[in-house]
This record gives structure tokens, sequence and C-alpha cells, in this order.
């Protein structure tokens, strides 16, 4: 072994130890890389990431994902977005990090897949141990694979969660031409392993050449976040439903969806969310924003069209926790078999409250394998007896579905009977991530808002202030939503409101300030670079026009503001 490869080795031990951030592993996997150059004949896919455990390694200047890396259990993976590229020279010292970062172990036998003779020749060179092999072996201690085969998909998932690493390469593209783009995510050979990861190769041409290497980790990019159909998932999931009648015993609270390949299956009028549903890995979520909704005969047909949805339309074991014995009857009634059981291995499909977060890990296993959970609970009491507290990442709840791209908000919303959205119009339904970009776009060429936006402000207001409370530390797609509002604030500048230049509740320049108003209470790095360039004064006197009926205080009133000191201390 190397000396440079003992180098390394200990450097990604060291950072393990310390609890490796997506920042570190970056700085190893391109330590030394001088370009990217993916010049040449081949092709590759976009690749898209979801999740709080994938983050971009390259991101090329039409900001499409051209290779990845992320953990999964006690392993880790690097995708890249053509299999050429793992035999290229101009990619040695990259494909030589890659693997040393990949190793749990020093002097771990790197096997490679027969048909990358020159990925095989390269590690060699650089003083790696290597073994060419068809298949995955129980001695490798990382494995080197295109994207195209999954015969051993399983072995493969369980050998990165033991704490093995894998290399990948390929593209989908092609593939879609033989068979549905739709189905891209969900059938590719390749996002069979690497989807438990949070990194999907898709149908899109990516553009290739020669770009320079990052000083940090790329943002996630935001055009790429919105582009995905859900139309089939929604004609499933609310066939023969026409009204979702939300009015219980129970108060819900309303939802945040926030992930790339999550969505909302019902909304109220000033699109707050009640139900919602994701796609994770291998597996699929359900999400109620109340218990009660889950055992109403009101909603059974949405009831049984999600339970057939979370089970990928196949038969398979349904298991109810014991405090959702209500949904259990109503199943039974319905004459689907289900038990009441604790979550185990041997279910297909598992249902329970978001009051608890102990089964938090496996939970979030058992979906990215292709587990459905149906899941259902509000945060609105929750948030009133934790004053204080960060409903979006201390919620038990959250602590679970943060990472589907779904949250529970600490704030009721009225329950009441609502229109079931249209598939067709799926586009045009309200989602944080599309209402984002489409705001963005507006600002980059600088036009006015048109519709849908301009209807989706308030809305967009709220979720960005609330976004922001994730914490980053949960995840580099969070540090790159930061990253973007903060980019978007300091590129378009904070409005300066006065008599002269008032600020209309319905403008660009009204979510401009909410945005930096949020910013400014993350105290982060992002909220210092804010507050600084928001004017000060030493003092400021409001005009308060109200009426009152009380005696004690007249109905018009001058009061002086002051500076909060808090200010100066972030």
């Amino acid at each position: 072994m190397s000396l440079l490869y003992e180098q390394l080795f200990l450097f990604s031990v060291e950072t393990t130890m310390l609890n490796l951030t997506a920042s570190a592993a970056y700085d190893l996997l391109v330590a030394g890389v001088q370009n990217w150059d993916l010049t040449g004949d081949a092709v590759p896919c976009e690749l898209l990431l979801i999740g709080e455990s994938a983050f971009p390694v390259l991101v090329n200047p039409r900001h499409q994902v051209l290779i990845a890396a992320s953990h999964y259990g006690k392993g880790r993976m690097v995708v890249i977005s053509h299999e050429s590229y793992l035999g290229s020279p101009k990619m040695a010292r990259f494909l030589h990090n890659a693997v040393v970062w990949l190793s749990s172990s020093p002097g771990a036998v790197v096997g490679v897949q027969e048909s990358l003779g020159s990925l095989l020749d390269i590690l060699t060179s650089s003083g790696i141990q290597v073994q060419p092999s068809a298949q995955l072996t129980a001695s490798f201690g990382v494995y080197c694979m295109d994207a195209y085969r999954a015969a051993q998909e399983k072995e493969l998932i369980q050998f990165v969660k033991r704490g093995g690493g894998l290399l990948i390469g390929g593209q989908a593209w092609h593939w879609a031409y033989s068979h549905s783009a739709d189905r891209v995510l969900f059938d590719f050979p390749g996002n069979h392993i690497t989807s438990v990861a949070g990194v999907y190769f898709t149908d899109k041409y990516g553009e290739g050449g020669i770009f320079s290497v990052s000083d940090e980790v790329p943002p996630f990019p935001l055009n790429s976040l919105h582009r995905l159909d859900f139309r089939r998932d929604l004609n499933l999931v609310l066939r023969g439903v026409s009204e979702l009648d939300i009015v219980t015993d129970g108060v819900p609270s309303h939802l945040l969806v926030h992930g790339t390949v999550a969505f909302p299956l019902g909304l109220d009028d000033a699109y707050q969310c009640f139900l919602a549903a994701a796609h994770y890995g291998r597996g699929r979520v359900v999400v109620a924003a109340h218990e009660l909704f889950l055992s109403t005969t009101k909603l059974t047909d949405f009831i049984l069209n999600a339970i057939h949805w979370l089970g990928a339309e196949k038969e398979g074991r349904i298991g109810i926790n014991p405090n959702l014995k209500n949904l259990r009857e109503l199943l039974i009634q319905s004459q689907v078999e289900c038990e009441i059981s604790e979550l185990t291995d041997r279910l297909n499909i598992y249902c329970c409250q978001s009051y608890r977060d102990d089964e938090a890990q496996k939970i979030h296993e058992f979906v990215a394998e292709g587990g459905g959970l149906l899941i259902g609970g509000q945060a609105w009491w929750w948030a009133s007896q934790n004053n204080g507290k960060n409903v979006l990442s201390e919620y038990p709840g959250n602590r679970i579905l943060n990472k589907f791209g779904i949250s529970i908000l600490g704030e009721s919303m009225k329950a009441d009977k609502y229109p079931a959205l249209r598939p067709e119009e799926q586009r045009g339904h309200y989602h944080f991530l599309r209402a984002l970009s489409q705001f963005q776009q507006h600002l980059d060429k600088k036009e006015d808002l048109q519709p849908p936006v301009t209807g989706w402000l308030q809305k967009l207001c709220q979720d960005c202030a609330k976004a922001l409370q994730i914490p980053v530390e949960n995840g580099h797609i969070y540090a790159s939503l930061y990253h973007i509002l903060y980019e978007m604030v300091q590129s378009n500048g904070i409005p300066s409101v006065s008599l002269e230049h008032p600020v209309k509740g319905n403008s660009k320049e009204a979510l401009l300030l909410h945005v930096a108003t949020a910013l400014s209470q993350t105290k982060t790095d992002c909220a210092k670079l804010v507050l600084c360039d928001l004017p000060t004064v030493p003092s400021t006197t409001v005009e308060i026009n109200g009426t009152n009926p009380g005696e004690r205080i007249p109905p018009y009133s001058l009061i002086s503001l002051l500076p909060a000191s808090g200010w100066n201390g972030l």
C-alpha cells in the first residue's frame, strides 16, 4: 500500500471519528484533483439527489450533478454518471481518492467488475490491492461496478449497510429508450442499489466538458428539484376519490412538503397540506396530519388506495402498531388482511403514529429497502407543551419524516371538506421547491411575477421560514437551501422600505424581505452576512393608527422603537 494511500486512509478514519461532514468528505474526494475532464464520446446522465446523506461532488455549469457521494448504514457510495469515467486516466486521481474514502479498513481488498479493466489498471498502479470479480464476495472492502446489473442488489445493499464501499457508474438515458422514461427512478437497475443512499440515475442527458473543481461542496441545484411527474402516483392514491373530508374529533397540523420526490395529496384553499406522500429509496411513504385521518370511514377509499400504493401494488404483510387499532378494524371490515405488530423485517407495510422516534433509524432503513410507511399525527400540541424547542428538528415525528422530505408543522389548520387534487393538474399543484424554483426564474429574468407564482407567494414566504428552521447539520440539502436563499437575497438586494417606497404584501420585494428576516433568525454565517446589509438607525418613530374601546390607551399613539441589542450579538 502506497504512503499516499495510508495518509489518505488515516485522514478518512479521523474524519469518520469526528462525525464526518459532507465538507470533510468532499475535501478528501477532490484532494489533488486539478480539474474535471469529462471530454470524449461518452454522454453522461444527470444524477438526482434526495435525502440527508447525499451530496454533489461535481456539478457542471448547467447545474447538473454528474458525480455524487453518500452514506448508507455504516458504509458509503460514490456514484458517477457514466461507466466510461470509471476507466478514464483523466479521472485517475479522483478514482484513487474515491476508493480510499470508500475503504473501511487499511489494506481492504477492492473488487473490480471484470468489464472494468481500465479501472483495475488505474487502481493497481496507485498501490491499491485489487481483484477482478464478476460479482461481490465477502472478502471485499470496496466493490466497483457499472450500473446495469442488479442481480446482487440485496447483497450489495447489505454490503454497504454493514460498512462496505461501493463505486458505481452508468447512465440511464439509453435504458429509458427501450423501457419507460417515467419508470427510470424506480426500475433502472442501478437505482435499485443507489436509491437507498438518496442517489438516482435519470434519463436526462448530462453535459460533459472540462470543469474546474469547486473549493467547497457544490449546493444542490434548485432547477433539478421540481421536474418530476407524480401523475401516476396521484392517480393510484386518489382513484375514485372526489372529496377529502378530514373533519374528525381531532385538530390537524399542516405539513411542509420539501423533498424532491415528495408531493402533496391534499391541499386546502391556502395551499396548506394535510396529506402527503413520498418515494424514498425503494420504498414509499404516506403522511397524514392527524392520526384520526387513518381510521375515519370518511376516508376509507383513500386509505385503501394508499395501502395499495404503499405496497407497490403487490401483496404483502401489513403491520399496524398497537396505537392504531381503529385502522386495523377499518381494514378488516374492508377485507384487507393485517395484524397488530411492531416493525419487523417480515412486513411489507408498517402503520404507526408520529409521536415516538425510538424506531426512526429502523423505519428509515425499512422504507429505503422497499417497505411502505403509513404514518399520522399532529405537532401543534407538542409545540404548545415544548415552548422554545424547534418543532422541525425536535418533534419526534420529524426525526422520522424529515429524511423523507415531509415535516409536520407546529401550527394547526382548519379541518373541512376539500376537493381531491386532480392528477392531470399535478404540475400546477403547490410544492415548496417548485414554487421557489419558479420564483427564482422570474428574478433571474427580471420579469414581473406571473401565475401561479403570484398566488403562491404568501405560502412560499411561510415555507421558506419553516424550511430554514431545519438545522444545516442534518444534511447538505439543508445547507444548500440556506445557500440558495442567501444568494437570492444577495443578488437581488434587500428592498428599502419607506413611505416613499412602500412594499406590497404580495410582491417579490415582500418575499425577499421575508427570506432576509428568516435568514437573520437562524444565527448562522448566512445570518451575519444578511444583517451586515441591513440599514440601521439609532431610533425610529412609528405612527400606529388604530382604534381601541378601552380608556387607558388612546386611539392614536406615538411609540419609539430602539434597536434590539441582540442583533449585534449574532
